[in-house]
C-alpha cells in the first residue's frame, strides 16, 4: 500500500474558485476533505479534521479584511502540524514575511498562480510536505529593489536567479533542475550569495527562506 493521501481543507467565499481548486487537487492525488466560506467555518473544519494542509483566502467574509490571515495565525498556534497556504489577490511583502516567520509548511501565493495547474499542484504538495514558499512575483519584486550599499548589486545575473529560486523555498536540487545546472554549481552560488550578504550557511530550507526574505524586506 502507498502512503495515505494528504488531507486538505479549503476556505474561500468564491465558490467557483474553491470548487476548481478542489477538483485540481483531487485529480493530483490530494484528498480535499472540507470546504469553508469564511474563517469561522474554516476553524471548525480544522478543529474537527486536523488536516495536513489548509488553503486560505486572505480576504473573506464578513469584513473582507484580513480574516484569512487571522485564521492562519490561529491555526498555526493551535495546530502547528497543519501546513498553511494563503492565497492573495495582491503581493504584499509584510504579509508574506509574517507568515514565513510562523514556521515550516507555510506558503503565500497570488491567486493568479492557480491558473498554472502543474506549478500550483507541485507547490501545494511541497508546502504540505513542510516547505516554505513565497510567490515568485513577490520574490522578483524584492530582488529587483535597490538601496544604497545593497550587496545585491554585486551579485551576478546567475546568482540573482539562484537567489530568487532560493527565496521561493526550492532546494538545491530543485534550483539545479530549473536552471539546467549541476547541484554542485548551485551549492557554490548559494555559498557565494550568503558570503556576500554576510549570512550563515545552512541546509535547512525554512531557515534559508527566512534569512533571504528577511534581508530583502529590509531593503
Amino acid at each position: 500500500m502507498g502512503e495515505p493521501r494528504k488531507r486538505v481543507v479549503l476556505a474561500d467565499d468564491d465558490v467557483l474558485l474553491r470548487e476548481g481548486i478542489a477538483s485540481l487537487l483531487d485529480g493530483a492525488g490530494l484528498a480535499v476533505t472540507g470546504q469553508a466560506r469564511d474563517a469561522s467555518e474554516l476553524l471548525d473544519l480544522v478543529r474537527e479534521q486536523r488536516p495536513d494542509l489548509a488553503i486560505i483566502d486572505i480576504r473573506m467574509p464578513p469584513g473582507y479584511g484580513a480574516e484569512g490571515l487571522d485564521a492562519a495565525r490561529e491555526i498555526r498556534e493551535q495546530f502547528p502540524a497543519t501546513a498553511i497556504l494563503v492565497l492573495s489577490a495582491h503581493a504584499e511583502a509584510e504579509q508574506a514575511m509574517e507568515l514565513l516567520a510562523a514556521g515550516q509548511g507555510i506558503g503565500y501565493l497570488l491567486k493568479s498562480r492557480v491558473t498554472d495547474v502543474g506549478e500550483f499542484v507541485e507547490t501545494v504538495s511541497r508546502i504540505a510536505g513542510g516547505a516554505c514558499v513565497v510567490d515568485p512575483a513577490l520574490v522578483q519584486e524584492l530582488v529587483g529593489a535597490r538601496r544604497r550599499d545593497d550587496p545585491l548589486q554585486d551579485l551576478t545575473e546567475r546568482e540573482r536567479e539562484v537567489l530568487a529560486l532560493l527565496a521561493e523555498g526550492r532546494s538545491n536540487a530543485g534550483i539545479a533542475h530549473r536552471l539546467w545546472i549541476t547541484e554542485g554549481t548551485v551549492e557554490k552560488h548559494v555559498r557565494s550569495i550568503m558570503s556576500r550578504m554576510h549570512l550563515p550557511e545552512t541546509e535547512d530550507d525554512h531557515r534559508r527562506v527566512l534569512v533571504v526574505l528577511a534581508y530583502l524586506e529590509s531593503r
